[in-house]
């Protein structure tokens, strides 16, 4: 459902992770392609994922944009070779701000 809005959004959600290492990093997101694409229930849009050691860490099936998110960013081999190398908090908020945090190991 949501897995063509993330691929859109991958390129520059891979920079911003190495980005991340030096310093936190926030990427808007455009709130009308995740309306189109979901339920239109604005409190579904929240949602953190850890990633860590190259696997998600956290429980994300409340959530099928979180879930949706980590599932494009394990399919890419350019994400999931940083996601292997670092651990990454990622987080997005009611106003559509994926904050992306590195992790140290």
């Amino acid at each position: 459902m949501y897995n063509h809005i993330w691929k859109k959004y991958l390129p520059i959600i891979r920079i911003l992770m190495k980005r991340s290492i030096s310093e936190d990093q926030v990427l808007d997101l455009n709130r009308i392609d995740f309306e189109r694409a979901g339920t239109g229930r604005k409190a579904g849009y929240k949602f953190k994922i850890e990633f860590t050691d190259g696997k998600v860490g956290n429980v994300i099936s409340g959530s099928p944009l979180a879930m949706h998110l980590a599932q494009v960013m394990l399919e890419d081999e350019g994400a999931r070779q940083i996601i292997s190398d670092d651990n990454f908090e990622m987080s997005l908020n009611t106003k559509f701000q994926l904050a992306i945090k590195h992790i140290e190991k």
